[in-house]
């Protein structure tokens, strides 16, 4: 295989791994969905070969489950899981928020500020229903990574992307059924205000009581479709 065939395989790949993952997030592959090789081959057009790649690589994120000789499924929902799932958060961006404000420097600052402002003024013109917008999506979740970008950590950013992307896929379950969502821009001003000022206390306190609401208000509103079990279990 030529260097030009294998760059070429290599991106195909990553482009399927990118559409399953945005499609699993997002519950277009709905939880607990059986993914049957032949039905993923149609619809994103790849080897078979590509589409296991994919799969393993989605299973060891936890967005798939292998169920051995059976093939995958997407990953279950259950509210034990989401409760788990919040508290490892708390802790990861805990830690991680705490060593970006000794860590960061102007530019920590600047992006802080500029990813505030882009998502601001984006909610403002979207309205009351700005949580549908896959471009707020977006900027929301930029705003968050930019709090935590100066930790220092490439394995903590890692192990925090997974995370937000599996407790995004909750929110996404439950946003169909909400009629209004909380005033978010006045937490994550407080929150930005803090962080910059360096106020460990207030800003931590602050991050840990977002994260929590954030899922209680998932399991308020989307809790009835979630299993009360174990983590991993399906739906019943």
């Amino acid at each position: 295989m030529s260097d030009m065939q294998k760059t070429g395989k290599e991106t195909r790949a990553g482009d399927v791994l990118q559409r399953m993952r945005s499609d699993i997030i997002n519950c277009e592959l709905k939880p607990g969905e059986k993914l049957r090789f032949e039905a993923l081959r149609a619809r994103y057009d790849v080897s078979f070969s590509t589409l296991r790649e994919a799969l393993s690589r989605l299973t060891a994120d936890n967005l798939v489950v292998a169920e051995g000789q059976r093939g995958f499924m997407v990953a279950p929902v259950s509210i034990a899981d989401l409760n788990d799932l919040t508290e490892t958060r708390v802790l990861i961006e805990i830690e991680m928020l705490r060593r970006s404000m000794r860590n960061g420097d102007d530019a920590w600052e600047a992006e802080i500020l500029s990813t505030f402002h882009r998502m601001d003024r984006m909610q403002a013109r979207l309205g009351r229903e700005y949580y549908l917008s896959e471009d707020w999506t977006k900027v929301h979740g930029a705003f968050h990574a930019s709090l935590v970008a100066a930790c220092n950590s490439p394995t903590l950013v890692e192990i925090r992307n997974k995370l937000f992307e599996r407790a995004h896929r909750y929110r996404r379950i439950s946003s169909q059924f909400r009629t209004k969502w909380r005033k978010k821009d006045v937490e994550h001003k407080m929150i930005a205000d803090a962080a910059l000022a360096r106020d460990e206390e207030r800003a931590l306190s602050l991050i840990a009581r977002h994260i929590r609401e954030t899922s209680e208000n998932v399991i308020a509103h989307g809790g009835h479709l979630f299993a009360a079990g174990a983590p991993g279990e399906a739906a019943e």
